[in-house]
């Protein structure tokens, strides 16, 4: 598996000969020249995951690119936007995606609460290979390999983020969602994930605009 991180929750995943883009939003830089792309994967409607600016030159560039979001997303931008509940299964040549979750973390009692897709990447012996829960703590049912971790979040408490790593209890994890924190506060999120982490869950950092195998 390659993963590219763009800062904030967009990331690049090549797996099984497919690439996936996972919200391209506001806070996010360095995925507006991609091409080549299956699919378009965006969680939830929220600025930070879909940026309205770069998201239709975005297409633009990939016309062969499968655009999938939670169900409010695609009724929003309609066109070609697909839907994916949580349940539906999508195979992508050999790629299964399949949508969890369903709602966004509660932000404030008074706030409505939007939909947000959980994407799960894998096939059908092992679904979840690599998993994008955007802004939400659902725990997926099967074991996960990769896990895109939420660090920081107006919705979130650190203690939420190390007890949702524990309950996922992936083989390895990376930090997501942090592009609403100041760049020297980065290791007081990074530092306890890391520290209170299961003994078996490898963490490792992925800087904005850089990629790795995991």
């Amino acid at each position: 598996m390659h993963v590219a991180h763009f800062g904030h929750s967009c990331v690049l995943v090549e797996l099984n000969g497919k690439k996936i883009l996972f919200d391209p939003g506001a806070f996010s830089h360095g995925f507006e020249g991609l091409t080549g792309l299956d699919a378009i994967a965006v969680t939830h409607q929220h600025a930070d995951h879909i940026d309205p600016n770069r998201i239709d030159p975005l297409i633009e560039a990939n016309p062969g690119a499968r655009l999938l979001s939670d169900p409010q997303t695609a009724e929003l931008r309609g066109g070609a936007w697909e839907a994916l509940h949580a349940g539906n299964v999508v195979d992508l040549d050999g790629l299964r995606i399949t949508g969890g979750g369903g709602r966004h973390a509660v932000i404030h009692p008074e706030l409505p609460v939007i939909d947000n897709t959980v994407f799960q990447l894998g096939t059908a012996a092992d679904p979840t290979q690599f998993v994008h829960p955007g802004d939400s703590l659902w725990v997926p049912s099967t074991p996960v390999d990769v896990l895109a971790v939420p660090a920081a979040a107006p919705w979130m408490k650190i203690s939420e983020a190390v007890d949702y790593l524990r309950s996922v209890a992936p083989r390895l994890a990376f930090p997501i969602h942090y592009g609403i924190i100041a760049e020297q506060a980065w290791g007081v999120y990074f530092s306890r994930l890391d520290e209170m982490r299961k003994a078996d869950t490898e963490f490792t950092i992925l800087r904005p605009e850089h990629d790795a195998e995991l």
